[in-house]
């Protein structure tokens, strides 16, 4: 092996040992070890920049647009609440995620299935006080064992059999062969993570993070008629079990319902008083059927999905201190609509409307985006800041983003477009039909995630054209060539540590010449090692940077690397045990 060859894997193992024993950011290692390839000369620059073109990656940023889409419309959010339910326990809960992400990524490339459950199972942990961390390893490593059970359920079969297709033009791999080793594998990991998966995950994210800001308002809500409120009870509109929030009355015909039973029906015409802090109030805007009581919301210029809601400060020299929010016409002037007042922890009685203002009081408003940058130095407030993830969803244009998304699968599986081709379609749709704004779609997106991936597929492409990889794997099988069996564990053991190392695309590909000349060497069919390849390259759950999944939920989770160590070394054994065991028993040498 060449000194590059060396280098190579000398900085590899120095990231690897940096994430373990650190808490250096996963993006801010990698570019650091790309960087030290690039300015020490090891590979040219443009090698080692690869991942920045790399179709893979670009697909994930695409598919971060499209999952904002799906969100800001609330669909996701909606199959997620029927789906999941309300909590009751961690177990039951992974199982109501995992059972149905692992059917439908065999038949979806798994990337597009988890990029729209992260955003909806961060909000979903967090409206029921549970961590988050206990969710998203196992959505990524059951979508990672359902695409195993179809050629079409990850891009690495597709790679395997395309390769397999140029070797030997008459076999091809069926669409659901894969499955009579990938099912038996997705069974037993499904069963270990539910056993396990509570034990062995960490509690981490935001599920029992206490509120920064104890500020608590008053704001009214009313049900809307043509919604699905009408005629459900309390507990069934999911607005008894939301954090920090309390229904404290209910008006209804000029009487006034007060220590609300969870049973009571709603109707349409009904004004909800809620006391709660501010997070619970952008709950209560995504809630579909509700709105604010105001009809000042109605006369605002934008629509209500470009609106966000911003808190402010009333400074004394504020032109309507001293009046009321309806004389001093408050909307005309701002542009905004004042939904509640928290003023020094009092429930303020009056409505909205009829509040005097006073020097101190927090404004929680509806407003146009622009309103933070007009207002943020102006003498009318001490303080203005915007809250995350505030704007109410478009329910009215779900119907939109479904339909993109069912085109974007669709154009895939029956290979009209590729991957990259519908992802970055679909991003420009949801964009172009409104789903989501340009402005929100760029903060949907994980840049470090991004320049995770990015990064690792430039030391992965070092390895390889520095010929560090191919020495590896050859080693790793030069110890296996006078037996059979012994060989297919070897390939299974190469695949698995390269996927680890590089990407699991990259370690298919090294690795399947080698094992098909060692086929050939024994005389013995090549299926085995074909389909042992299949599983090896796509079964990585030891590490966050084997399989872009695991990138995905590496961050939103609060993970840290030996994390995945911890629960998918055992998953990895048990997979590589029953591939091994059972490969030869279907397709025999």
């Amino acid at each position: 092996m060449t000194l590059a060859g060396w280098t190579v894997i000398a900085v590899i193992l120095l990231c690897v040992a940096l994430l373990i024993g650190s808490r250096i950011p996963a993006d801010v290692v990698f570019v650091s070890g790309l960087t030290v390839l690039i300015v020490s000369q090891v590979v040219d620059p443009a090698e080692a920049l690869v991942g920045f073109s790399n179709q893979g990656m670009l697909t994930v940023a695409a598919l971060y647009v499209v999952a904002a889409g799906m969100k800001e419309t609330g669909a996701i959010q909606y199959v997620v609440e029927k789906i999941i339910g309300r909590y009751k326990s961690i177990r039951r809960t992974q199982i109501r995620i995992m059972a149905p992400v692992m059917v439908v990524s065999a038949f979806l490339n798994n990337t597009p299935v988890v990029a729209s459950f992260i955003p909806a199972l961060e909000d979903w942990a967090r409206k029921n006080k549970v961590k988050v961390s206990k969710l998203l390893i196992p959505l990524s490593y059951a979508a990672i064992l359902g695409g195993t059970c179809t050629l079409i359920g990850t891009s690495t079969n597709l790679i395997v059999n395309g390769l397999l297709i140029q070797e030997a033009s008459t076999s091809t791999i069926g669409i659901f062969e894969p499955a009579l080793i990938g099912i038996p594998c997705a069974i037993v990991g499904f069963l270990y993570l539910v056993f396990f998966g509570d034990k062995l995950l960490p509690e981490r994210g935001s599920g029992f993070d206490t509120f920064k800001d104890p500020r608590e308002y008053t704001i009214e809500m009313i049900v809307e008629g043509d919604s699905p409120l009408p005629g459900k009870t309390i507990e069934e509109a999911g607005l008894r079990h939301l954090p920090s929030l309390y229904l404290a009355e209910i008006y209804r015909d000029d009487h006034v319902l007060a220590a609300v039973d969870p049973e009571q029906k709603l109707r349409a015409g009904d004004r909800l008083i809620f006391t709660g802090v501010v997070d619970s109030i952008v709950d209560l805007q995504q809630v579909k059927g509700l709105s604010p009581a105001t009809e000042q919301i109605f006369k605002m210029d934008s629509e209500r999905g470009e609106r966000v809601l911003i808190e402010a400060v009333v400074s004394p020299s504020h032109p309507i201190n001293g009046e009321t929010i309806k004389k001093g016409k408050f909307r005309n002037k701002y542009d905004a609509v004042v939904l509640a007042v928290s003023r020094n922890g009092e429930r303020i009685e009056e409505k909205v409307g009829d509040i005097r203002l006073r020097t101190g009081d927090t404004l929680l408003l509806e407003a146009h985006p622009n309103f933070l940058e007009q207002y943020k130095n102006s003498s009318d407030y001490f303080l203005i800041s915007g809250i995350r993830d505030s704007n109410p969803p478009s329910y009215d244009k779900s119907v939109y983003s479904w339909s993109i998304l069912g085109f974007m699968v669709g154009s895939v599986a029956f290979g009209l477009l590729t991957m990259f081709q519908a992802s970055f379609l679909a991003a420009g749709l949801m964009i172009f039909s409104q789903c989501c704004r340009p402005s929100t779609a760029k903060e949907y997106i994980d840049w470090s995630v991004l320049l995770v991936i990015a990064a690792s597929l430039g030391l992965g492409n070092a390895l390889q054209v520095t010929g560090a990889a191919s020495v590896l794997a050859e080693g790793f099988l030069s110890y296996t060539e006078n037996n059979p069996h012994l060989a297919l564990a070897g390939v299974y053991l190469s695949t698995w540590i390269l996927t680890e190392m590089v990407t699991n695309n990259a370690a298919a590909v090294l690795i399947f010449p080698i094992a098909i000349s060692m086929a050939a060497s024994f005389g013995v069919s090549y299926m085995p090692f074909v389909m042992t390849i299949i599983m090896a390259a796509s079964a990585s759950f030891s590490t966050p940077i084997g399989y872009q999944t695991n990138l995905m939920v590496y961050g939103p989770g609060g993970y840290k690397f030996t994390d995945f160590t911890k629960i998918g070394l055992p998953l990895n054994l048990m997979v590589a045990v029953i591939t091994i065991s059972l490969v030869p028993q279907i397709w025999s040498f």
